[in-house]
Order: structure tokens, then C-alpha cells, then sequence
């Protein structure tokens, strides 16, 4: 860290301005915030479905009205574009507020279980969906806003309260995401944010009491956090991160997947755990889709758009790296690919800083690689900065061996014209949202299901099963044969009950109708025993 930047003070990772002041709290604020939470959560959970639907629809109006400071407020934390804040986490924002309630109402609906057996036919079982209670929150700082609104919306919709803790140097962004549902009328104690320190959050939230933990962040971190959960027995979902591939077959549109390997790739600098690393072409087209790309990334801008004008800025298309240390990944990334005999095809023109601190700016180049191979950390970990490597391969088989050659397996996407072919290799991809023709882009539809195979997730947020991980499962079972004083299987026992429960196996799995019959008489008369039994 510079000598002119203090360990108190937040700094715009674009150009080393200060912009704001730290907040620090302690796990017994944790605890309060739980506690205080748990109290208003039983009121909310009765509130009808309107009632909650009627305070999101205006926390989507504020996101609206709001839209222009809280792109500035989230580029100044995270060093991004505020077209890139405004594109990847506003906009999907208010598209979420407005769709999780209406989803939730449909979702929390009592169903009717299908019976499995003949012999439960006196039995009318249906399938509740109860809100866990209090859910905590551990979001990252590379989508600040984004990530967590979606998990925020989940659980207050199913009826949960929210304890929040956002990543210290997103600190603005997690109060502007409080302040739209607070200012739209939500209880004050149904969303708390708590400014815990990296080191204290896991075991404040876990100490005082959540019922679940939702985090987003690295695989280790993920792993200790399972770790510490588990003395609780407290449930956790964990989404952890990507080395995503991506491949290009010989029927693709190579203009369009060249941009949007561009987009996918270097969108936030890179630093979307869902975004493409690994490119996979077919060696027909490869020399194509390499000549494209490098136009691509040979057009793109880098800099700083956070200090102009609003209305008329400076309209770059990348913009910092977030923290020195990813800095630092980045870098130790490329020159372990470079010592390993990758060439570098194209890269942009970061803007010129001393060195790359806080104070002047995290900017680093955007880079393509080819020659690369698997011996590579660009090609076994999540680099989460703009580094796009190409490999060449022969045949789609190749294509998907190579792409599953990963611990990791967040997303994954296809690009061809033949959508039957397309589907056949995403259905051998071993990662958890794949996209035809596109990439990243499913984080912002919230009726998609977000997470992966293997060290990527645990859990899933978005649609059907992110409202699965927020809530409960009850079942209530009725007996029609309730003023029955026994079933079959009760006691006493005896030849009969044995002979009973012999003819009941009988009749539903016996080969050939004589069989059934012959069970169905030992079953039938225990059953009318039983019905007028004392």
C-alpha cells in the first residue's frame, strides 16, 4: 500500500481516490443484528404475498430513479466501468426485484404429493415451503450490488430476514442496497448490513445464530467456512468461483463468438467467476476466430470513467483490477504462462501508473494467449482478471475432454448454428449453466439457476432452487381413516398381521395376476379387522 493511502480509508481502485471511510463492527453487533432480526421475521413471514410484492415493486422503482448513483457508487468501489455497473447489476436488479415475489407466490404454494402406493390410499400428504428464519450473507466485492441483490430478494420473498455483510471495500454499496428497501418500507430489522472484517464474519454470523449461510467468494474460504458451519450444523450454499471454458465449434458464427468471448472474458476486467478463461476451437476455423478476436481485444479502451461527468463520459470498455492482490494473481498468471511457452497474440493499452497500487490506479492490460496447455495455472485456476487463453483442438470430443479437465465447474457455454449438435456437447459439460451461443449472461435472468459441479458450488442460487436453498421443506399428511382405531402394522401382532403384510407385498410386486389375487385375499380381510377394531 502507497505512504500517502491509510488503512482506514476506502480508495477508488480506478484512480486512488478516496472514497470513503471504513466502517468496523463487532461479532456481538452481529449477534444483535441476528437477534433483532429474528424477532421481526415472524411478523414478515405472515405478511401476505401482496403485501411483500407491494414493497419490492418499490424497491425496483427506487433501483430506477437511482439507477445513475448507484452505477457511479459501485464503479467507485470496485474500479469497473459505471457502463459495465449499470449493464451487469443494476439493470438485472430491478429486473430481479420485480420477478422473485411473483415467483416466491407461485414457489411457497402448498402441492399435493402423488401417492406412491395403493396401500396409502387413505392418505392425502402436501408439501409446505417454510422460510429458514434468519439467512446470512457473505457477498464478494466483485459484483457488490449484483450478487447479493439476488440472494437478498430470495430470501425476503420466501419470508426470511437478512443479516448482510458486505465486502469491506464494497462497504457504500452494501448501504445502498439497505437504503433501497428501507426507503421502500421494509422493517428495519428484516435487513441488517454488518461491517465485519473478512477475518471475523463466518464465525460472527455462525456464533450468533443464523439459520443458514449463503457466501459467494474463493474455494478455500468456502471450505473453511463449511468447515466452521458444520460445529453449528448450520447449512451453508457456497458459490466459489470458475476456470470457465468455453468452445467454438466449425458451424459457429466466429464474429459473434469472438465478441462475445471479448464480453464474456474481460467484462468487469475480467473478474466474473462465471466468465470465460479457457477457449476451446476447432482447428478448421481456428486461424478465423483468432484474426477476429484480436481485432476485438485490439479495439477495446481501458481507463477511468468514475470522475467524469455522468451524462457525458468517457466511455471505456474496461476498467480496473478491484484489489492489489488480484493484482498480483494476475500477473503471477501471465508470467507462469510465458515460461511456459505461451505466445501473446494481442493485448490492450492499460493506462500508465508508476506501479499498480491503490493509490494510482489497478489498471492491467487485457491479454491473449495462445500455445497454451494444461501445465499452465491459466489453465487449472480461476486467474479472475483479463486473461483470455486459446487452444486449438480437433473434434468436439476433444473440445469437452479438454474443458472438463478442471476441479472447477461453474459454467461453461457452446457456440455453433446447429442447436442440436450444441446441446448434445453442453449436455457433456460438467459445469452447472451452460449457454449456447452466449456466456456469463444468466447471472442476470433470475429464473435461471446459478451455481456448479464440483469445487465450484454448494447450493445454487436464482430461480426454483435458490428459493429451494432459502427455505424448508415441510409435508403435512391427512388420514381420511382417522376415526380408524388401527392400522394394519400396529400392534398386536400376530399370524395373521404377518399373513397380511405378505399378501400386501404379494399383490403389488408378484408376478402374474394369480399371485396378486391370492395376496390380495390374505390383505383385505385384515384390513376390514383392523377397521372395526377396539
Amino acid at each position: 500500500m502507497s505512504k500517502h493511502t491509510s488503512p482506514d480509508t476506502l480508495y477508488n481502485p480506478a484512480n486512488g481516490q478516496a472514497i470513503g471511510t471504513i466502517l468496523r463492527q463487532s461479532p456481538e453487533d452481529a449477534a444483535r443484528a441476528v437477534a433483532a432480526a429474528r424477532r421481526a421475521q415472524a411478523d414478515w413471514e405472515s405478511l401476505s404475498f401482496s403485501g411483500k410484492n407491494r414493497i419490492f415493486k418499490q424497491v425496483a422503482a427506487l433501483i430506477s430513479e437511482r439507477s445513475t448513483q448507484l452505477a457511479k457508487t459501485i464503479a467507485a468501489c470496485t474500479g469497473k466501468t459505471r457502463i459495465d455497473a449499470l449493464s451487469t447489476e443494476v439493470l438485472p436488479a430491478a429486473i430481479a426485484a420485480r420477478y422473485y415475489p411473483k415467483a416466491a407466490r407461485r414457489f411457497m404454494r402448498p402441492r399435493r404429493l402423488q401417492r406412491s402406493s395403493i396401500l396409502f390410499f387413505n392418505k392425502h400428504s402436501r408439501l409446505y415451503r417454510k422460510p429458514h428464519g434468519v439467512v446470512g450473507i457473505i457477498s464478494p466485492w466483485n459484483y457488490p450490488f449484483g450478487i447479493p441483490f439476488h440472494e437478498i430478494c430470495q430470501a425476503l420473498a420466501t419470508g426470511n430476514a437478512v443479516v448482510f455483510k458486505v465486502a469491506t471495500q464494497a462497504q457504500p454499496v452494501g448501504e445502498a442496497i439497505a437504503a433501497l428497501f428501507h426507503d421502500a418500507g421494509l422493517p428495519r430489522d428484516l435487513l441488517h448490513v454488518v461491517h465485519l472484517s473478512g477475518r471475523e464474519a463466518g464465525e460472527g454470523l455462525l456464533s450468533a445464530g443464523i439459520d443458514k449461510l449463503f457466501f459467494t467468494g474463493s474455494v478455500p474460504v468456502g471450505k473453511q467456512l463449511m468447515a466452521a458451519a458444520s460445529a453449528y450444523l448450520t447449512p451453508v450454499s457456497l458459490e466459489l468461483g470458475g476456470n470457465d471454458a468455453m468452445i467454438v465449434l466449425e458451424d459457429a458464427n466466429l464474429r459473434r463468438a469472438a465478441a462475445g468471448a471479448a464480453w464474456a472474458g474481460l467484462s468487469n476486467c475480467g473478474q466474473s467467476c462465471g466468465g470465460v478463461e479457457r477457449i476451446y476451437v476447432i482447428d478448421s476455423v481456428y486461424d478465423r476466430f483468432i484474426s477476429l478476436l484480436k481485432e476485438e481485444i485490439s479495439a477495446l479502451r481501458q481507463g477511468d470513467d468514475t470522475s467524469a461527468p455522468f451524462s457525458h463520459p468517457v466511455h471505456y470498455d474496461l476498467g480496473a483490477l478491484t484489489t492489489a492482490s488480484q493484482m498480483q494473481t494476475v500477473q503471477n498468471h501471465t508470467e507462469d504462462a510465458a515460461h511456459k511457452g505461451a505466445r501473446f497474440l494481442a493485448q490492450t493499452k492499460a493506462p500508465p501508473a508508476e506501479t499498480a497500487t491503490e493509490s494510482n490506479g489497478l489498471f492491467h492490460s487485457a491479454i491473449l494467449l495462445e500455445s497454451v496447455n494444461h501445465d499452465m495455472k491459466v489453465m487449472r485456476e480461476e486467474t479472475f482478471g483479463p486473461l483470455l487463453a486459446v487452444h486449438k483442438v480437433s473434434s468436439p470430443s476433444e473440445a469437452i475432454e479438454k474443458a472438463n479437465d478442471s476441479d472447477l465447474g461453474l459454467t461453461g457455454s457452446v457456440w455453433s448454428r446447429n442447436r442440436r449438435l450444441a446441446d448434445a456437447v453442453a449436455t457433456q459439460f460438467q459445469a452447472g449453466a451452460i449457454t449456447i451461443n452466449d456466456h456469463l449472461m444468466s447471472h442476470g435472468m433470475p429464473e435461471t439457476p446459478w451455481g456448479g459441479y464440483k469445487n465450484s458450488a454448494v447450493g445454487r442460487s436464482h430461480g426454483t432452487p435458490g428459493f429451494e436453498e432459502m427455505t424448508q421443506p415441510k409435508v403435512i399428511i391427512h388420514d381420511s381413516l382417522g376415526n380408524v382405531n388401527r392400522n394394519i402394522w400396529w400392534y398386536p401382532h400376530s399370524s395373521e398381521v404377518l399373513q397380511g403384510l405378505h399378501g400386501a407385498l404379494s399383490l403389488l410386486t408378484a408376478r402374474g395376476l394369480r399371485k396378486k389375487l391370492s395376496g390380495a385375499r390374505h390383505l383385505i380381510p385384515l384390513y376390514f379387522k383392523r377397521l372395526f377394531a377396539k
